[in-house]
């Protein structure tokens, strides 16, 4: 049986099938995420994930959930959060339109964001969200774009570190992505393989920053699908230099780290080589993930995911995979430690509606 349950996997609907359920059982799995196609309605949601919970309570339901363009629910009284930029835009403002303005202003307004996305999505079920992006904005990424904070490293810790804080205020954990950083490159790692030529002093000295910062703070990491070929010829996600050396070496991180979607364009591509799901997934542990994502791929049957949990049985049992205690011991860290308040409950708690005031 093993002790680490690396695999973050999604379901086809809205509500758990036969299929789904035997899939969250295996071992394997320690999580699933949350996407549009899997929301109806908030009592749609929490019916759901209290489905999941009643196949394994220290599964860890994810969703991307971070305001702006990525908001998987937006209806049925969800708030709809603003785009990260529009808080550093607010930064900039600092003693330009009287008080109220500026950094200050700006730093509230974090932080009830991460309040409200975390208290929304706990009284509906979820766990965790991808969030907050750390990924500096220089104007050519469309992929990030509106979704950093800021080109300012200094702006986009002190926000993020904010948004963090209103996170753990709802009971949530976090998770800055994507390390080192994506906001430099103009390719989408969605589609394709993105490069940054830079050297490592230059990505250490701007787009890493945030993570150098806030090191001690975060509680979980993303990393990029990037190659940063001055450093290390594979994507960050499957580099143990950037990994292990640099992330938990040079920065002191200690809380776990998800790899990004391994269905993307960018993944499971080393050297040049396409590799399948299982070796992809075996590369990223092996470099220093802890988790991993498997987005997207219980549609159509879901035959991607049951070769996976099939491949990943074989891997262990050949020795090619060893289930690590610690990276277990920090993917149950990521699970909720305190009660959520219910959804009418929360739209009467003074916390909540003074956080409203401020981001609305």
């Amino acid at each position: 049986m093993p002790t680490h349950a690396p695999l973050i996997i999604d379901i086809a609907g809205t509500t758990l099938t036969a299929v789904d359920r035997k899939r969250l059982k295996n071992p394997l799995v320690g999580g699933v995420i949350h996407f549009a196609r899997n929301w109806q309605s908030r009592d749609q949601l929490v019916a759901l994930n209290a489905e999941i919970k009643a196949v394994r309570d220290d599964l860890l339901i994810c969703v991307d959930h971070e305001g702006g363009r990525v908001q998987r629910f937006k209806t049925d009284g969800f708030t709809h959060l603003p785009p990260m930029r529009s808080l550093g835009e607010r930064w900039a403002q600092d003693k330009k339109l009287g008080d109220g303005s500026g950094a200050l202003a700006a730093i509230q307004a974090a932080t009830d964001c991460g309040f409200v996305l975390g208290a929304e999505l706990r009284a509906c079920g979820v766990d965790f969200s991808f969030a907050p992006v750390l990924d500096l904005d220089w104007g050519e990424s469309g992929v990030i774009g509106d979704r950093a904070f800021s080109h300012d490293p200094r702006v986009v810790t002190l926000l993020g570190k904010s948004v963090m804080h209103g996170l753990l205020q709802a009971g949530m954990a976090h998770c800055g992505k994507h390390f080192p950083g994506h906001g430099f490159v103009k390719a989408d790692s969605h589609t394709a393989i993105p490069v940054d030529k830079r050297s490592l002093k230059a990505i250490l000295a701007d787009d890493a920053s945030p993570y150098q910062w806030l090191a001690g703070s975060l509680t979980a990491v993303m990393p990029a699908h990037v190659i940063y070929p001055k450093v290390d010829a594979q994507p960050a996600g499957f580099s143990s230099i950037w990994l292990n050396d640099i992330l938990r070496g040079r920065l002191g991180f200690n809380g776990a780290i998800i790899s990004d979607d391994l269905s993307m364009a960018a993944a499971r591509q080393i050297d040049g080589a396409a590799l399948s799901y299982t070796e992809g997934v075996l590369a990223a542990l092996n470099a220093g993930c802890d988790m991993v994502l498997v987005c997207n791929q219980s549609l159509n049957g879901g035959q991607v995911i049951d070769d996976l949990l099939a491949g990943m049985t074989q891997a262990m049992f050949d020795g090619c995979f060893t289930p690590s205690e610690a990276s277990e011991v920090r993917r149950l860290s990521l699970l909720p430690q305190t009660l959520p308040l219910g959804w009418d409950a929360l739209m009467l708690d003074a916390r909540y509606m003074r956080a409203l005031d401020s981001v609305l």
